[in-house]
């Protein structure tokens, strides 16, 4: 099985244990797909990204230290990002009505399983 595989397995976990999830996908910090559950993933992982980098700037200049989460309300629902290990994000869309206690713990824990996923096929060895 590979990390892919594994970190595709996690997010659909994820979507069964929230059901108000609309989507779900994990990204390398520059905006790569690394696994998808979620339509038009690409666009949503560049936007990641670049919100990535403002938050990122934005919590170290306010003294708060480095980046975990960040959390975007729109009129029909939200969008959260969780930092994965050392080299992923996890970002997942949810309906408005969601519970967002609920989205933070079940994110959270996910993020932690996707981030040490990420970071352990990034330590392997690649072969030829």
């Amino acid at each position: 099985m590979t990390a892919e595989t594994e970190v595709l397995g996690e997010l659909k976990r994820l979507r069964a244990r929230v059901p108000q999830l609309t989507g779900v996908l994990a990204a390398s910090v520059d905006g790569l797909v690394l696994a998808t559950d979620t339509p038009d993933a690409e666009g949503v992982a560049a936007l990641t990204a670049a919100a990535l980098g403002v938050a990122m700037r934005l919590t170290e200049a306010t003294g708060q230290g480095g980046f975990k989460e960040l959390l975007v309300r729109g009129e029909a629902g939200y969008v959260a990002t969780y930092a994965a290990g050392s080299s992923a994000v996890l970002t997942v869309l949810a309906e408005p009505r969601i519970n967002v206690g609920r989205l933070h713990l079940e994110a959270r824990r996910a993020c932690v399983r996707v981030g040490a996923l990420v970071d352990a096929a990034l330590e392997r060895p690649q072969e030829a």
